[in-house]
Protein backbone atom coordinates (compact mmCIF):
# COMPACT_ATOMS: atom_id res chain seq x y z
CA UNK A 1 0.00 0.00 0.00
CA UNK A 2 2.43 2.67 0.96
CA UNK A 3 4.63 1.57 -2.44
CA UNK A 4 1.16 2.50 -4.16
CA UNK A 5 1.50 5.97 -2.53
CA UNK A 6 4.70 6.45 -3.93
CA UNK A 7 4.35 4.72 -7.00
CA UNK A 8 0.98 6.99 -8.16
CA UNK A 9 2.26 10.46 -7.63
CA UNK A 10 5.86 9.28 -9.59
CA UNK A 11 3.42 8.69 -12.42
CA UNK A 12 1.69 11.54 -12.47
CA UNK A 13 4.66 13.69 -11.97
CA UNK A 14 5.59 11.81 -15.21
CA UNK A 15 2.73 12.15 -17.17
CA UNK A 16 2.82 16.13 -16.51
CA UNK A 17 6.45 16.37 -17.77
CA UNK A 18 4.78 14.52 -21.12
CA UNK A 19 2.42 16.73 -21.24
CA UNK A 20 4.00 20.47 -20.53
CA UNK A 21 6.01 21.99 -22.99
CA UNK A 22 6.22 25.96 -23.04
CA UNK A 23 4.15 27.91 -25.02
CA UNK A 24 4.23 31.26 -26.01
CA UNK A 25 1.77 33.21 -23.52
CA UNK A 26 -0.76 34.55 -25.96
CA UNK A 27 -1.81 31.21 -27.46
CA UNK A 28 -5.26 30.16 -27.14
CA UNK A 29 -6.25 27.81 -25.11
CA UNK A 30 -2.74 26.63 -23.31
CA UNK A 31 -3.48 23.66 -21.77
CA UNK A 32 -5.68 22.09 -23.69
CA UNK A 33 -3.27 22.63 -26.43
CA UNK A 34 -0.51 20.82 -24.38
CA UNK A 35 -3.10 17.67 -23.87
CA UNK A 36 -3.74 17.69 -27.77
CA UNK A 37 0.00 17.58 -28.56
CA UNK A 38 0.81 14.88 -26.15
CA UNK A 39 -1.82 13.00 -27.27
CA UNK A 40 -0.75 13.45 -30.76
CA UNK A 41 3.10 12.88 -29.94
CA UNK A 42 2.10 9.22 -28.05
CA UNK A 43 -0.02 8.38 -31.02
CA UNK A 44 3.02 9.35 -33.72
CA UNK A 45 5.25 7.15 -31.49
CA UNK A 46 3.45 4.23 -31.33
CA UNK A 47 3.00 4.56 -35.26
CA UNK A 48 6.81 5.09 -35.58
CA UNK A 49 7.27 1.62 -33.15
CA UNK A 50 4.61 -0.24 -35.66
CA UNK A 51 6.58 1.07 -38.52
CA UNK A 52 10.08 -0.09 -37.26
CA UNK A 53 9.04 -3.59 -36.62
CA UNK A 54 7.52 -3.74 -39.99
CA UNK A 55 3.91 -4.35 -39.46
CA UNK A 56 2.87 -1.05 -41.05
CA UNK A 57 3.49 2.02 -42.52
CA UNK A 58 3.32 4.31 -39.62
CA UNK A 59 1.58 6.62 -42.05
CA UNK A 60 -1.23 4.12 -42.31
CA UNK A 61 -1.73 3.51 -38.99
CA UNK A 62 -1.80 7.42 -37.82
CA UNK A 63 -4.64 8.24 -40.36
CA UNK A 64 -6.28 4.79 -39.20
CA UNK A 65 -6.74 5.78 -35.41
CA UNK A 66 -6.98 9.52 -36.80
CA UNK A 67 -10.15 8.71 -38.98
CA UNK A 68 -11.11 6.17 -36.32
CA UNK A 69 -11.15 8.92 -33.60
CA UNK A 70 -12.77 11.39 -35.90
CA UNK A 71 -15.90 9.66 -36.77
CA UNK A 72 -16.91 10.17 -33.09
CA UNK A 73 -16.98 13.90 -33.02
CA UNK A 74 -19.48 14.15 -36.61
CA UNK A 75 -21.95 16.49 -36.14
CA UNK A 76 -25.12 15.91 -38.35
CA UNK A 77 -27.73 18.63 -40.39
CA UNK A 78 -30.87 17.55 -42.02
CA UNK A 79 -30.55 20.78 -44.32
CA UNK A 80 -27.47 19.93 -46.00
CA UNK A 81 -27.60 17.37 -48.66
CA UNK A 82 -24.42 15.31 -48.59
CA UNK A 83 -23.58 13.16 -50.98
CA UNK A 84 -20.05 11.29 -52.62
CA UNK A 85 -19.23 11.13 -56.49
CA UNK A 86 -16.44 10.89 -58.90
CA UNK A 87 -15.23 13.62 -60.72
CA UNK A 88 -12.83 12.11 -63.78
CA UNK A 89 -12.09 9.14 -61.34
CA UNK A 90 -10.78 11.06 -58.15
CA UNK A 91 -13.61 10.88 -55.20
CA UNK A 92 -15.35 14.36 -53.94
CA UNK A 93 -18.27 14.44 -51.31
CA UNK A 94 -20.33 17.77 -52.23
CA UNK A 95 -22.25 19.34 -49.65
CA UNK A 96 -25.69 20.86 -51.10
CA UNK A 97 -27.81 23.84 -49.16
CA UNK A 98 -31.89 23.45 -50.00
CA UNK A 99 -32.85 25.43 -52.43
CA UNK A 100 -34.08 29.16 -51.98
CA UNK A 101 -37.68 29.91 -54.15
CA UNK A 102 -36.33 33.30 -55.24
CA UNK A 103 -32.56 32.05 -56.36
CA UNK A 104 -31.65 29.91 -59.28
CA UNK A 105 -27.54 29.92 -58.88
CA UNK A 106 -25.66 29.40 -55.95
CA UNK A 107 -21.97 29.96 -54.93
CA UNK A 108 -19.45 27.53 -54.24
CA UNK A 109 -16.37 26.28 -53.01
CA UNK A 110 -14.06 23.77 -54.14
CA UNK A 111 -11.95 22.62 -50.95
CA UNK A 112 -9.02 20.50 -50.44
CA UNK A 113 -8.74 19.02 -47.09
CA UNK A 114 -4.89 19.23 -45.17
CA UNK A 115 -2.82 16.63 -43.32
CA UNK A 116 0.13 16.59 -44.89
CA UNK A 117 -0.53 15.20 -47.81
CA UNK A 118 -0.79 12.16 -46.10
CA UNK A 119 -3.58 12.14 -43.32
CA UNK A 120 -7.41 13.09 -42.62
CA UNK A 121 -10.26 12.90 -45.31
CA UNK A 122 -13.23 14.80 -46.45
CA UNK A 123 -15.50 12.27 -45.67
CA UNK A 124 -14.15 12.15 -41.65
CA UNK A 125 -15.74 15.00 -39.07
CA UNK A 126 -13.43 17.21 -38.98
CA UNK A 127 -14.03 17.92 -42.38
CA UNK A 128 -17.09 16.93 -42.91
CA UNK A 129 -18.22 19.24 -40.10
CA UNK A 130 -16.43 22.13 -41.73
CA UNK A 131 -17.41 21.81 -44.76
CA UNK A 132 -21.22 21.35 -44.05
CA UNK A 133 -20.90 24.89 -41.46
CA UNK A 134 -19.33 26.15 -44.76
CA UNK A 135 -22.29 25.99 -47.01
CA UNK A 136 -24.82 26.50 -44.42
CA UNK A 137 -23.55 29.87 -43.27
CA UNK A 138 -23.10 30.96 -47.32
CA UNK A 139 -25.97 28.76 -48.92
CA UNK A 140 -23.30 27.41 -51.33
CA UNK A 141 -22.57 24.20 -52.74
CA UNK A 142 -19.18 22.77 -51.34
CA UNK A 143 -17.11 20.15 -53.14
CA UNK A 144 -14.28 18.37 -50.91
CA UNK A 145 -11.96 16.71 -52.71
CA UNK A 146 -11.06 13.13 -51.62
CA UNK A 147 -7.74 12.97 -52.89
CA UNK A 148 -4.97 9.81 -52.48
CA UNK A 149 -3.00 9.94 -50.04
CA UNK A 150 0.88 9.72 -48.96
CA UNK A 151 1.76 6.16 -48.72
CA UNK A 152 -0.31 4.96 -51.41
CA UNK A 153 0.55 7.53 -53.74
CA UNK A 154 3.52 10.41 -53.42
CA UNK A 155 3.86 13.54 -55.67
CA UNK A 156 2.54 14.79 -57.98
CA UNK A 157 -0.60 12.59 -57.72
CA UNK A 158 -2.23 14.31 -54.78
CA UNK A 159 -1.56 17.24 -57.13
CA UNK A 160 -3.01 15.80 -60.18
CA UNK A 161 -5.95 14.63 -58.43
CA UNK A 162 -7.16 18.10 -57.27
CA UNK A 163 -6.03 19.10 -60.37
CA UNK A 164 -8.46 16.83 -62.41
CA UNK A 165 -11.25 16.91 -59.31
CA UNK A 166 -11.26 20.72 -59.90
CA UNK A 167 -11.22 20.96 -63.63
CA UNK A 168 -14.09 18.79 -64.07
CA UNK A 169 -16.68 20.57 -61.66
CA UNK A 170 -15.32 23.56 -63.68
CA UNK A 171 -17.12 22.60 -66.87
CA UNK A 172 -20.72 24.56 -67.42
CA UNK A 173 -22.49 20.64 -67.71
CA UNK A 174 -21.61 19.90 -64.08
CA UNK A 175 -22.05 23.69 -62.64
CA UNK A 176 -25.30 23.56 -64.43
CA UNK A 177 -26.18 20.18 -62.69
CA UNK A 178 -25.34 21.65 -59.07
CA UNK A 179 -26.90 25.07 -59.98
CA UNK A 180 -23.81 26.45 -59.58
CA UNK A 181 -22.93 29.99 -60.59
CA UNK A 182 -20.01 30.34 -62.92
CA UNK A 183 -18.80 33.47 -61.79
CA UNK A 184 -18.92 33.08 -57.98
CA UNK A 185 -16.72 30.09 -57.68
CA UNK A 186 -13.74 30.34 -54.94
CA UNK A 187 -10.64 27.34 -54.58
CA UNK A 188 -10.15 26.60 -51.36
CA UNK A 189 -7.89 24.64 -48.83
CA UNK A 190 -5.64 24.56 -45.31
CA UNK A 191 -2.19 23.34 -44.72
CA UNK A 192 -1.63 20.46 -47.39
CA UNK A 193 -4.67 21.44 -48.94
CA UNK A 194 -3.85 24.99 -49.15
CA UNK A 195 -0.91 23.78 -51.35
CA UNK A 196 -2.91 22.19 -53.60
CA UNK A 197 -5.59 24.66 -53.62
CA UNK A 198 -2.68 27.54 -54.48
CA UNK A 199 -0.85 24.81 -57.22
CA UNK A 200 -4.59 24.42 -58.50
CA UNK A 201 -4.88 27.46 -59.11
CA UNK A 202 -1.98 28.82 -60.65
CA UNK A 203 -2.47 26.22 -62.89
CA UNK A 204 -6.25 26.90 -63.92
CA UNK A 205 -4.78 30.33 -64.70
CA UNK A 206 -2.76 29.34 -67.02
CA UNK A 207 -5.41 26.95 -69.06
CA UNK A 208 -6.61 28.63 -72.37
CA UNK A 209 -8.83 26.09 -72.69
CA UNK A 210 -10.40 26.35 -69.65
CA UNK A 211 -13.75 29.01 -70.15
CA UNK A 212 -14.79 29.31 -66.36
CA UNK A 213 -12.13 30.56 -64.02
CA UNK A 214 -12.38 30.53 -60.18
CA UNK A 215 -13.18 33.84 -58.66
CA UNK A 216 -11.44 33.78 -55.17
CA UNK A 217 -9.00 31.47 -53.90
CA UNK A 218 -8.91 31.58 -49.45
CA UNK A 219 -5.31 29.29 -48.28
CA UNK A 220 -5.87 28.73 -44.66
CA UNK A 221 -2.02 28.47 -42.90
CA UNK A 222 -0.60 26.94 -46.56
CA UNK A 223 2.79 25.46 -46.78
CA UNK A 224 4.62 26.56 -49.57
CA UNK A 225 8.28 26.05 -49.89
CA UNK A 226 10.43 23.51 -49.22
CA UNK A 227 13.33 26.22 -49.86
CA UNK A 228 13.85 27.28 -46.46
CA UNK A 229 13.35 25.78 -43.39
CA UNK A 230 14.61 28.65 -41.23
CA UNK A 231 12.31 31.23 -42.08
CA UNK A 232 11.67 33.41 -38.83
CA UNK A 233 8.88 31.38 -38.09
CA UNK A 234 10.62 28.28 -38.68
CA UNK A 235 13.12 29.57 -35.93
CA UNK A 236 10.47 30.82 -33.41
CA UNK A 237 7.95 27.87 -33.82
CA UNK A 238 10.36 25.16 -34.39
CA UNK A 239 8.88 23.13 -31.18
CA UNK A 240 4.96 24.63 -31.65
CA UNK A 241 2.96 21.82 -30.79
CA UNK A 242 0.87 20.39 -33.68
CA UNK A 243 3.55 20.79 -36.34
CA UNK A 244 6.82 21.49 -34.83
CA UNK A 245 9.43 21.97 -37.96
CA UNK A 246 11.22 18.23 -37.77
CA UNK A 247 7.35 16.92 -38.28
CA UNK A 248 6.90 19.02 -41.04
CA UNK A 249 10.00 17.84 -43.01
CA UNK A 250 8.94 14.45 -42.81
CA UNK A 251 5.81 15.54 -44.16
CA UNK A 252 7.56 16.79 -47.05
CA UNK A 253 10.21 14.05 -47.29
CA UNK A 254 7.57 11.59 -47.23
CA UNK A 255 5.50 13.79 -49.85
CA UNK A 256 8.81 13.23 -52.38
CA UNK A 257 9.05 9.63 -51.54
CA UNK A 258 12.14 10.03 -50.24
CA UNK A 259 14.92 9.26 -47.89
CA UNK A 260 14.62 9.89 -43.73
CA UNK A 261 18.57 10.44 -44.20
CA UNK A 262 18.42 13.86 -45.75
CA UNK A 263 16.27 15.26 -43.29
CA UNK A 264 19.04 17.24 -40.86
CA UNK A 265 20.55 18.54 -44.44
CA UNK A 266 17.15 19.81 -45.44
CA UNK A 267 16.69 21.46 -41.93
CA UNK A 268 20.25 23.54 -41.95
CA UNK A 269 19.13 24.66 -45.76
CA UNK A 270 22.14 22.25 -47.51
CA UNK A 271 19.68 21.76 -50.42
CA UNK A 272 19.51 25.59 -51.49
CA UNK A 273 23.58 26.10 -50.45
CA UNK A 274 24.94 29.02 -52.80
CA UNK A 275 26.35 26.49 -54.51
CA UNK A 276 23.62 24.56 -55.60
CA UNK A 277 22.83 26.13 -59.43
CA UNK A 278 19.91 24.77 -59.77
CA UNK A 279 18.59 26.95 -56.55
CA UNK A 280 19.95 29.95 -57.68
CA UNK A 281 17.35 31.00 -59.83
CA UNK A 282 14.21 30.99 -57.04
CA UNK A 283 16.57 32.81 -54.42
CA UNK A 284 15.33 36.36 -55.14
CA UNK A 285 11.76 34.49 -54.79
CA UNK A 286 11.69 33.80 -51.17
CA UNK A 287 13.91 36.26 -50.10
CA UNK A 288 12.21 36.89 -46.00
CA UNK A 289 14.40 39.58 -45.21
CA UNK A 290 12.85 41.80 -48.13
CA UNK A 291 9.18 40.23 -47.89
CA UNK A 292 8.07 39.93 -44.53
CA UNK A 293 7.37 42.63 -42.31
CA UNK A 294 9.80 43.90 -39.35
CA UNK A 295 7.90 42.19 -37.05
CA UNK A 296 7.55 38.69 -38.40
CA UNK A 297 11.81 39.18 -39.07
CA UNK A 298 12.88 40.49 -35.81
CA UNK A 299 16.24 39.31 -34.44
CA UNK A 300 16.13 36.68 -37.10
CA UNK A 301 18.98 35.90 -39.24
CA UNK A 302 19.18 33.67 -42.55
CA UNK A 303 20.45 30.75 -42.65
CA UNK A 304 22.65 30.70 -46.08
CA UNK A 305 25.12 27.65 -46.40
CA UNK A 306 28.12 28.51 -48.75
CA UNK A 307 28.60 25.06 -49.72
CA UNK A 308 25.43 22.38 -49.27
CA UNK A 309 24.72 19.34 -50.87
CA UNK A 310 24.07 19.67 -54.28
CA UNK A 311 22.89 15.56 -54.83
CA UNK A 312 19.89 16.25 -53.28
CA UNK A 313 18.16 18.46 -55.80
CA UNK A 314 19.41 15.52 -58.14
CA UNK A 315 17.42 13.51 -56.53
CA UNK A 316 14.33 15.43 -55.26
CA UNK A 317 13.70 17.74 -58.30
CA UNK A 318 10.14 18.24 -57.13
CA UNK A 319 12.06 20.25 -54.50
CA UNK A 320 12.20 23.12 -56.96
CA UNK A 321 9.12 22.26 -58.69
CA UNK A 322 6.21 25.09 -58.33
CA UNK A 323 3.42 22.39 -58.49
CA UNK A 324 5.13 21.33 -55.25
CA UNK A 325 6.02 24.43 -53.77
CA UNK A 326 4.12 27.42 -55.71
CA UNK A 327 5.71 30.15 -53.67
CA UNK A 328 8.46 29.75 -56.13
CA UNK A 329 6.04 30.79 -59.14
CA UNK A 330 7.52 33.69 -61.19
CA UNK A 331 5.86 36.71 -61.53
CA UNK A 332 3.88 36.02 -64.48
CA UNK A 333 2.06 33.34 -63.10
CA UNK A 334 1.01 35.31 -59.98
CA UNK A 335 -0.09 38.40 -61.91
CA UNK A 336 -3.62 35.70 -63.28
CA UNK A 337 -4.04 35.05 -59.53
CA UNK A 338 -7.52 35.77 -58.29
CA UNK A 339 -8.42 37.78 -55.85
CA UNK A 340 -6.85 35.83 -52.60
CA UNK A 341 -7.52 35.52 -49.19
CA UNK A 342 -4.53 33.90 -46.76
CA UNK A 343 -5.04 33.28 -43.23
CA UNK A 344 -1.73 32.88 -40.93
CA UNK A 345 -1.10 32.06 -37.39
CA UNK A 346 1.59 33.42 -35.50
CA UNK A 347 2.71 30.27 -33.84
CA UNK A 348 3.13 28.00 -36.91
CA UNK A 349 6.13 27.11 -38.82
CA UNK A 350 3.87 27.88 -41.80
CA UNK A 351 3.42 31.23 -41.19
CA UNK A 352 5.92 33.14 -43.33
CA UNK A 353 5.09 31.02 -46.36
CA UNK A 354 1.43 32.17 -45.88
CA UNK A 355 3.02 35.66 -45.74
CA UNK A 356 5.59 35.76 -48.48
CA UNK A 357 2.95 34.51 -50.75
CA UNK A 358 0.91 36.91 -49.76
CA UNK A 359 3.11 39.91 -50.44
CA UNK A 360 4.08 38.59 -53.51
CA UNK A 361 0.90 38.68 -54.91
CA UNK A 362 0.67 41.86 -53.85
CA UNK A 363 3.52 42.99 -56.02
CA UNK A 364 2.51 41.05 -58.64
CA UNK A 365 -0.78 43.43 -58.13
CA UNK A 366 -3.51 40.56 -57.14
CA UNK A 367 -5.83 41.85 -54.56
CA UNK A 368 -4.82 40.26 -51.49
CA UNK A 369 -6.55 39.76 -47.64
CA UNK A 370 -4.04 38.20 -45.08
CA UNK A 371 -5.41 37.44 -41.78
CA UNK A 372 -3.36 37.05 -39.32
CA UNK A 373 -4.10 35.77 -35.65
CA UNK A 374 -1.30 35.91 -32.73
CA UNK A 375 -2.80 33.71 -30.19
CA UNK A 376 -3.46 31.10 -32.74
CA UNK A 377 -1.66 27.83 -33.64
CA UNK A 378 -1.08 25.63 -36.96
CA UNK A 379 -4.86 23.19 -38.01
CA UNK A 380 -6.85 25.41 -35.49
CA UNK A 381 -9.44 26.13 -37.39
CA UNK A 382 -10.51 22.19 -37.66
CA UNK A 383 -10.70 21.91 -33.97
CA UNK A 384 -14.31 23.33 -33.18
CA UNK A 385 -15.79 19.86 -32.01
CA UNK A 386 -15.70 18.63 -28.17
CA UNK A 387 -13.07 17.44 -27.52
CA UNK A 388 -10.42 18.87 -30.00
CA UNK A 389 -12.50 22.33 -29.35
CA UNK A 390 -10.52 25.70 -29.30
CA UNK A 391 -11.56 29.17 -29.15
CA UNK A 392 -8.89 29.80 -31.74
CA UNK A 393 -10.98 26.68 -34.39
CA UNK A 394 -14.36 29.27 -34.02
CA UNK A 395 -12.30 32.49 -34.52
CA UNK A 396 -10.31 31.44 -37.36
CA UNK A 397 -13.37 29.77 -39.26
CA UNK A 398 -15.88 32.60 -38.53
CA UNK A 399 -13.63 34.97 -40.20
CA UNK A 400 -12.74 32.98 -42.93
CA UNK A 401 -16.34 32.30 -43.62
CA UNK A 402 -17.01 35.90 -43.21
CA UNK A 403 -14.54 36.59 -45.72
CA UNK A 404 -15.94 34.53 -48.01
CA UNK A 405 -19.55 35.53 -47.53
CA UNK A 406 -18.34 39.17 -48.49
CA UNK A 407 -16.39 38.26 -51.49
CA UNK A 408 -17.50 35.61 -53.35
Amino acid sequence: MRAAWVLLPALAALAAYYVYKPLPGAVSDPWKLMLLDATFRAVQQTCHLIHYLRLSHHLIVLNYLICTFDKLQSVSSEDIKITDAVFDGVEVRVFEPPAKGDESLKRSVVYIHGGGWALASARTSLYNNLCRIMAESLNAVVVSVEYRLVPEVCFPEQYYDALRATKHFLQPDVLAEYSVDPGRIAISGDSAGGNLAAAVCQQLSKDEDLTIQPKLQALIYPVLQAFDFNTPSYQQNMNMPVLPRYVMINYWIDYFNANYDLAHSLLINNHTALDVGQALSFRGRLNWTSLLPSSFKKDYKPVVQTTGTAEIIEKIPALLDVRAVPLLADNETLQLQPKTYVLTCENDVLRDDGVMYAKRLENAGVDVTLDHFHDCFHGCMIFTVWPTDFSAGVQTRNSYIKWLDENL
